[in-house]
């Protein structure tokens, strides 16, 4: 019986970079509210997760990082909507929480294999 999926634990891994990354690009997004010419950027989250998943690209490739269509521009040139970047940094923040449970119930698995085994003897 296997106490720790390998597969898993390096998706969780994937997964928790992705969105490290992607709060990344929505803090700097925020922070760029009023310079003028700025556009939103961000990652396409669920293809990277996608291209994890069917194991193309490598691990540490950094995910592709684009300017998001069809936001309104305002007259200095900027698109930042503080509303949007704010909603998704809180769906962030969930995603994050949600997989870090997931990576610490799987090394809660392997520490009551090695707590179980000690107890036997």
């Amino acid at each position: 019986m296997s106490w720790i999926d390998s597969a898993q634990v390096a998706l969780l891994g994937r997964y928790l970079d992705l969105s490290t990354r992607r709060q990344s690009l929505i803090t700097s997004n925020i922070a760029n509210v009023d310079t003028p010419g700025y556009h939103t950027k961000d990652i396409d989250f669920e293809g990277e997760l996608q291209r994890a998943l069917q194991g193309d690209g490598e691990p540490q490739t950094e995910p592709f990082v684009h300017e998001v269509p069809g936001l309104i521009t305002r007259p200095d040139g900027n698109n930042v909507s503080v509303d949007r970047e704010s909603l998704l940094l809180s769906e962030v923040q969930m995603q994050f929480g949600i997989a870090e449970q997931l990576l610490k119930s799987q090394f809660r698995n392997v520490r009551l294999a090695i707590n179980e085994g000690n107890s036997s003897i």
